[in-house]
């Protein structure tokens, strides 16, 4: 009798690890098809100056945009996730030192990348925000370009990308965007310049660069780093309908809310949003308390 519940056992068993390599072969063809998918579109090319203060407001937008998150402070290219479950993500470097991007990496393939998530063979680049750069002005996003080809070249590799098991099934979930010219409206045509101004107006356009974590309706939810803190309601119905403009201010330049709570770089980079100027920080304030 005992035998047979161990060979059934066997049996049970060899059946469900037969079930989890076809689910998994499954999720790893759905992958490979996200990746290798060409998309066909032209780029619209603006023209990037490289003047002393086009390079200057790039060099607070690659700041306030959190590049360096991933690039490092000076473009080098950083390892930001390092699982063994998810795998290893990095950002690559920037600069076009060996290792870096080749000489013909040109004004193009820059407005290819960080407007429509793609590399030069027109297929999606991994976990790049190019849905948050794609809604900048023209201004905006020839100033980023202008400061990164304007920096010191640096002798050192690119780390490569690899997702592991765990990370191809959440990217297949969608929990982590890991294909981001799948998300984008490639034929929209970018505003030549939005005014800035302490102004809600001003607010809802840098906004964009808060919905990869508090989602495009500001509400929160799921952190989506696997394992992370829930994220924090930031419209009027959450604690910020409480906060003033300068309670705001003081927590996105210290991290310490209102309420006495000191606020993680790893779960809110206020060490980032302390590089806003204070008319960012009002025209931020303002579009969020509005919500």
């Amino acid at each position: 009798m005992f035998s047979k519940i161990l060979k059934w056992a066997g049996f049970t068993l060899l059946g469900l690890a037969a079930m989890v390599r076809r689910a998994f072969g499954m999720v790893s063809f759905l992958v490979h098809r996200h990746v290798n998918k060409q998309y066909a579109l032209q780029v619209r090319e603006i023209a990037i100056p490289d003047d002393s203060a086009t390079i200057a407001a790039g060099r607070h937008l690659y700041e306030i945009k959190g590049c360096g998150e991933c690039h490092g402070a000076d473009l080098r290219g950083k390892v930001f996730v390092d699982d063994p479950a998810i795998g290893r993500i990095a950002g690559s470097n920037l600069t076009y030192g060996k290792g870096g991007l080749p000489e013909s990496f040109d004004n193009k393939a820059w407005l290819r990348a960080m407007r429509h998530g793609l590399n030069a063979e027109n297929r999606t680049l991994l976990l790049m925000p190019a849905e948050e750069f794609t809604q900048m002005d023209d201004n905006d996003i020839a100033a980023i370009i202008a400061f990164c080809k304007a920096q010191p070249k640096i002798d050192e590799a690119s780390v490569p990308i690899e997702i592991k098991p765990l990370g191809k099934i959440l990217s297949v979930l969608g929990k982590i965007p890991l294909f981001p010219a799948e998300h984008i409206d490639h034929s929209w045509q970018q505003p030549s310049q939005v005014a800035k101004a302490p102004t809600a107006a001003y607010g809802k356009y840098l906004s964009v660069s808060c919905t990869g974590c508090h989602k495009p309706t500001f509400m929160g939810g799921d952190n989506p780093v696997p394992g992370g803190a829930p994220v924090a309601n930031i419209t009027s119905s959450g604690h910020l309908g409480k906060w003033s403009k300068e309670d705001f201010i003081t927590t996105l330049r210290t991290g310490k809310t209102p309420e006495g709570k000191q606020l993680l770089v790893k779960d809110m980079p206020w060490t980032m949003t302390a590089q806003y100027t204070d008319d960012e920080l009002t025209a931020l304030y303002l579009y969020l308390r509005g919500l």
